[in-house]
């Protein structure tokens, strides 16, 4: 039988309804200048032709690959479901695990029993003395109560894993939920608050007895949440660093038995740690002690619920959904059952699915080219801060220094993990839940006291997104974003360099952004500028925030240029040394056209059909709130107006939308 690769699976599945998989100039508006505006010029075909799915809140070329990349693992795991003597050891794992998921009708005769005893240990809870344990293992369980604690490189010695503790312990997706007082957001609480109500009357709770739960959870809930530092804050590294030793802790948050704690997580001896927010933890320390005991079973209740919906029956799945994807995002309906499997395989099994992902979708010639992209991004990169007239020739080499420093990670890891601890059934969808989170966390523990593995990856192949670690100073790729229309091995180099080329000097760029200039090449926390260069950089960048704090997503709802900051610098940096890198190329070259579009304007179009999309109101406004990206309209239109390169190759004016007078630039 002939194995299809990945656009030959989803136009099969297509069929008659195909449509171009990657950049088109189908998807182009000519009724819309170009200089007027170069999104909907770019995507106003594609915005028309992909109206909004009613399982979507938000509908992007993003999501397009996620649903092509989910075809194809659908496929990988229906055939690994069959059970035969011929199964590989990953396969009976990532089949039996969707066969679980899959199983509606098991879940439903099951009921809560999966849950039970954790249900059941919570209400035997007797003082808070005794929370340690059982908090140990809600975190092992990967519950997100109270607070988080885990593992990460050390800001000061980045080679080195040291423990961390981090604010947490939130049902909604954002402090400014709980404490933001217009009429958007109070209606948002008191529907949360109803949807708290009917999960506990879902698992038992009389009506009266559940609407007094629900309010205690939101009581507790809002005072962590006036304990959090927001989320500009936490862009600061430094905010988020403060190492102390457990002695210390215990002074600063003495409520918790936090020897019977770490002792619970069986994580390895440690003497110092970073508590990420200090005051967070002494507010919840004095609210474990101020706070009623059944008002913090009734939290820990709701939590439990929470993390476990999905794997519950019908009726906790459906609320689940009516909440957080219909309520809170403006999401119509439910995706299929399969898909939400699939995702959930990924998201617990993910180096197992994604070696199957990897064998189907992307040879070794993708990762070679990708290579290729790469270097000459790193070169455009060094070229464009060789000639910046406002940086010294000091910090310019340090910069040069840092960049020379970079790893790149393409496609998947070089070492799969080993999932063989992890035990995986057919007919135990929470089970399997459970003990893949325990290995996942374990492994997570396991790392404190030892060096970091720069090998690791922190997204699984199949994923469609990309990243850049300040703490390892590498750029990583998955391999379910290295294809159409980020990355075609059948387009032209223009394109490519617009799409996946802007995305890899996006990438690079977060390394000399807001937050990611504070760490040196490798990957200490270190102010590596001279005093006159850090203030030249905080001046060019309080352009961007003025710039994209004037946009709004939808009515009411305006972008925090500050929480986006760091992704519009790396925007704009990252479509700018692309195009360097893209003439850098074509020196020397003939530069044909293409679809009646010249090299120069055919980068500039790679780059915007990559952010098509279509969006909720809803989810504008939880994503103002919540997301330090900008909405695709803004991240095409903000950056190419910065740009003379577009203006020049699109004939632009001064006075048109798409010419800035008064232009943003750092890199």
């Amino acid at each position: 039988m002939r194995v299809l690769g990945l656009a030959g699976l989803f136009l099969a599945v297509a069929g008659a309804q195909q449509a171009p998989l990657g950049f088109s100039p189908q998807w182009i508006d000519r009724n819309v200048s170009p200089c007027t505006d170069f999104y909907r010029f770019s995507c106003g075909n594609w915005i028309a032709r992909n109206p909004l799915p009613a399982e979507y809140s938000r509908f992007t070329r993003f999501n397009e690959i996620q649903r092509r990349n989910e075809a194809l693992l659908q496929d990988v795991l229906e055939k690994a479901s069959v059970t035969s003597g011929t199964r590989s050891a990953v396969e009976q794992r990532i089949g039996d695990f969707y066969t679980a998921c899959m199983d509606e009708d098991g879940i439903e005769k099951r009921g809560l029993d999966p849950i039970r005893g954790d249900l059941d240990r919570i209400q035997r809870l007797k003082d808070i003395k005794g929370l340690a344990p059982l908090l140990a293992d809600m975190h092992l369980a990967g519950l997100n109560v109270l607070f988080r604690f885990g593992s990460m490189p050390d800001y000061r010695n980045s080679k080195q894993t040291i423990a961390a503790i981090m604010q947490g312990g939130l049902g909604l997706p954002d402090r400014d939920y709980y404490l933001n007082d217009n009429a958007d957001t109070v209606n948002l609480r008191a529907r949360y608050v109803e949807h708290v109500a009917k999960m506990f009357e879902l698992a038992g709770a009389d009506k009266a007895a559940s609407e007094a739960q629900a309010k205690a959870v939101m009581t507790l809930e809002t005072a962590l949440a006036r304990a959090s530092l927001d989320r500009v804050t936490l862009r600061d590294p430094n905010k988020r660093y403060n190492k102390m030793s457990k002695a210390e802790l215990e002074q600063i948050a003495p409520s918790l038995n936090w020897r019977a704690y770490f002792a619970g997580t069986a994580a390895p001896g440690f003497g110092d740690l970073n508590v990420g927010m200090p005051g967070f933890m002494k507010a919840l320390s004095g609210l474990l002690t101020e706070a009623n005991l059944e008002d913090w079973k009734s939290y820990l209740r709701w939590h439990t619920l929470h993390n476990y919906a999905a794997a519950l029956p019908r009726a906790f799945v459906q609320e689940d959904f009516n909440f957080f994807r219909k309520t809170l995002a403006g999401a119509k309906e439910m995706q299929p059952r399969w898909r939400r499997c699939v995702q959930a395989v990924d998201q617990n099994l993910g180096e197992a699915l994604g070696q199957k992902f990897v064998e189907r979708a992307f040879p070794p010639q993708a990762k070679s080219r990708m290579m290729e992209l790469v270097k000459a991004l790193e070169k455009a990169l060094a070229k464009d801060i060789e000639k910046l007239d406002w940086m010294s020739a000091d910090t310019k080499r340090r910069a040069l220094d840092k960049l020379k420093m970079f790893a790149n990670k393409i496609g998947y890891p070089d070492r799969w993990i080993d999932y063989s601890p992890v035990r995986i059934t057919r007919n135990d969808p929470v089970g399997n839940l459970r003990r893949a989170t325990q290995f996942a966390e374990r492994r997570d523990f396991e790392k404190i006291g030892k060096p970091v593995d720069p090998t690791e990856w922190r997204m699984t192949p199949p994923t469609v997104n990309a990243y850049y670690s300040p703490l390892e100073n590498n750029i990583n790729f998955p391999a379910g974003i290295l294809q159409p229309p980020f990355f075609d091995q059948a387009m032209d180099d223009a394109v490519n360099f617009g799409a996946i080329g802007a995305v890899i000097g996006h990438e690079l760029t977060h390394g000399f952004d807001d937050s990611g200039r504070k760490f040196d090449g490798a990957g200490n926390l270190k102010d590596w500028w001279t005093a006159t260069d850090g203030a030249e950089f905080e001046k060019r960048a309080q352009c961007f925030v003025e710039q994209y704090g004037a946009y709004e997503a939808t009515a009411g709802a305006r972008l925090n240029g500050k929480l986006t900051l760091g992704e519009n610098v790396a925007d704009n940096g990252g479509l700018r040394i692309a195009y360097m890198a893209l003439m850098d190329t074509l020196e020397g070259k003939e530069k044909k056209m293409v679809d009646g579009y010249s090299p120069e304007q055919r980068v500039f179009l790679g780059w915007a059909q990559v952010w098509c999309g279509n969006a909720t109101p809803e989810e504008w406004r939880l994503r103002t709130r919540t997301d330090p990206h900008s909405p695709g309209e803004f991240r095409v239109n903000g950056t190419v107006s910065n740009m003379p390169e577009f203006q020049s190759a699109f004939g632009c004016q001064a006075g048109q939308p798409m010419v800035r007078e008064n232009a943003c630039r750092i890199w």
